[in-house]
């Protein structure tokens, strides 16, 4: 009981420090914010925030994936279609907690139908964003890529139906075909539902874990 205490505790304050941080980057600007001046507003130490997110970039491009461990990593992530797995976290992501998830299609229907900006408080827009403004968030945000990728890619090759070299280069495939198409709903305004890139975007990718699951059939 007390380790979950203290796991939702770090997680209500992890979220707490972003959302004060880019209260402060949206007001001032991502390089005239520092972060003590992020700690005072979130009302924790500054060495709390060092400890979080490690830079002031880290505050922007940290998620849970960074933390999980291997058998979370395991039931969010279907090594036979790990396109649909991304798919399902980011409709998940986008669906605010006033929304109820269904399957994928309803899901997708349901975002399309509520005309609700993605600029608005909360939104993925106020975060996203500084991926592609900020080119030392851009750098943080594909060194977490890699870092993701190097996670997955063992998943992978585990399956047998891959070489190491193949898993790594598909892993790579994956995570930075997904920034790709993040960075394309950026340019466009960010006014449709990112899963709706990721599904067009990521599509041509399928085949690749067709292939592999006909080649140990």
């Amino acid at each position: 009981m007390a380790t979950g205490l203290r796991e939702r505790w770090r997680v209500k304050a992890r979220h707490t420090i972003q959302e004060r941080a880019l209260d402060l980057f949206d007001e001032r600007g991502f390089d005239a914010v520092t972060i003590e001046e992020i700690a005072a507003a979130a009302e924790v130490s500054p060495s709390s925030v060092y400890r979080y997110f490690g830079t002031k970039e880290g505050l922007l491009v940290a998620d849970e994936f960074d933390n999980m461990s291997e058998e979370e990593l395991d039931e969010i992530l279907d090594p036979d279609d790990p396109v649909g797995s991304l798919l399902q976290i980011v409709l998940k992501y986008e669906t605010t907690p006033e929304q109820t998830p269904g399957p994928a299609g309803e899901q997708s229907s349901r975002l399309q139908d509520t005309s609700r900006s993605s600029r608005t408080e909360g939104s993925p827009w106020r975060r996203v964003r500084y991926f592609f403004q900020e080119p030392s968030v851009r750098m943080a945000a594909c060194a977490a890529l890699d870092r993701a990728s190097q996670r997955i890619a063992p998943m992978m090759a585990g399956r047998g139906a891959m070489t190491q070299t193949q898993s790594r280069v598909a892993a790579n495939a994956l995570v930075f075909g997904y920034f790709a198409a993040l960075e394309q709903w950026y340019l466009d305004g960010g006014v449709h539902p990112i899963a709706d890139y990721v599904e067009d975007g990521m599509a041509p990718l399928r085949t690749i874990w067709s292939s592999s699951r006909e080649a140990r059939q």
